[in-house]
């Protein structure tokens, strides 16, 4: 359904060490707005009766099944934005504005040939 890359597991990890969260799942959540974006969240929580399960990078993860469509060949990812910048981001087939990113880089990639 997801796939953790390496560089997010780590810092999976370092988050769940400084928050005491190691026995506990990473909880990744989307929902869809009225304007069709995807919004995400994640957090470490319980597993709870309406989740899915699985792991990922060593990394147990769990997602509420009215949502796991939506996450379904995503890539959670711990990427450098600007130099000493880095945030968590999700790469998803699935998400409206994944599908413009791709488009908009097809787009550039003619223009130059």
């Amino acid at each position: 359904m997801i796939t953790i890359t390496p560089e997010a597991a780590v810092q999976i990890r370092q988050s769940a060490l400084e928050t005491n969260s190691q026995n506990m799942h990473l909880r990744i959540a989307v929902r869809r707005e009225d304007d069709g974006s995807f919004v995400y969240g994640m957090g470490f929580d319980e597993i709870g009766e309406d989740d899915s399960y699985l792991a990922s990078e060593g990394i147990d993860i769990c997602v509420a099944n009215a949502a796991k469509d939506f996450l379904m060949g995503a890539t959670l990812d711990y990427v450098e934005i600007n130099p000493g910048e880095s945030q968590f981001i999700f790469i998803n087939p699935n998400d409206p504005a994944h599908a413009a990113a791709e488009s908009n880089k097809a787009e550039q990639n003619q223009k130059k040939n």
